[in-house]
């Protein structure tokens, strides 16, 4: 008897095909790798502060990823249903959970792409001076889990939705009262009324706050889990919603 094989990798491979199909994914790209050049040159004063580090890069990260990764999410599953197709997709021989870890997967993959090809400012900094390059890689690293982090969220609420826009704007408001959770902004709207235990809880989920540590080199175990765990949480909540809706 032959051993089935795994239909992920697959999947995956033909969801990641699907982005580079149409010119959604090269505008997409451009208009990340533009706007990441302009925060840093002209917003972050790359050149001005006459440091050799990519503080003034990474810094814009979280506020690029709030509006674009929920661009990319808005389409992982609104539109699967919208379309009918995901009668279709789970008809094929997957489970629920290889469908939603594929899509995920692949869509996280093109974001890592388009973060990948940033590659020239680190190239650019090493060439100006001396910078601390194990600082650089662990921004990518926390960047990118961030990115996951956002993306997790825009899947499932791409599940609940048949519009896009709709996915986009809920990914969005979600997005950012979670990066903004251990600041003022949010704090004092629930120190009105919560207890304490629960506003230290909700600080803690600062996506702001676990990628500037990163980001400043320090990998700490418990801010890779909180991403980790934050992007398991949401793709199993994908499933459920998926599952509650398929009926629909």
């Amino acid at each position: 008897m032959s051993t089935p094989t795994n239909p992920v990798p697959a999947l995956f491979r033909r969801e990641l095909a699907s982005y580079f199909a149409t010119p959604v994914a090269y505008v997409f790209i451009v208009i990340f790798l533009v706007l990441a050049g302009a925060f840093t040159f002209y917003l972050g004063g790359f050149f001005e502060r006459g440091q050799a580090d990519l503080q003034s890069f990474f810094g814009f990260h979280p506020w690029l990823y709030l509006f674009l990764v929920p661009a990319v999410g808005m389409r992982l599953w609104a539109e699967e249903r919208k379309s009918g197709t995901i009668e279709l997709l789970l008809t094929l021989p997957v489970t629920m959970w290889q469908a939603v870890l594929a899509k995920f997967l692949a869509a996280w993959a093109f974001v890592g792409i388009a973060l990948a090809l940033t590659f020239p400012i680190w190239i650019t900094v090493n060439y100006l001076g001396d910078p601390d390059n194990g600082v650089i890689v662990a921004s990518y690293i926390g960047s990118l889990l961030m990115a996951g982090s956002f993306l997790a969220i825009g899947a499932c609420l791409s599940a609940a939705t048949r519009n896009q826009v709709v996915a986009f704007i809920l990914t969005v408001v979600v997005c950012f009262v979670l990066l903004l959770a251990g600041f003022p902004l949010v704090l004092d709207f629930f120190r009105a009324w919560a207890p304490d235990v629960l506003v230290d809880a909700i600080a803690q989920l600062s996506f702001l706050t676990h990628f500037s540590d990163i980001a400043k080199g320090v990998i700490d175990l418990r801010d890779l889990l909180f991403f980790l765990f934050t992007i398991a949480a949401w793709l199993i909540a994908t499933a459920v919603v998926i599952d509650l809706k398929k009926a629909d």
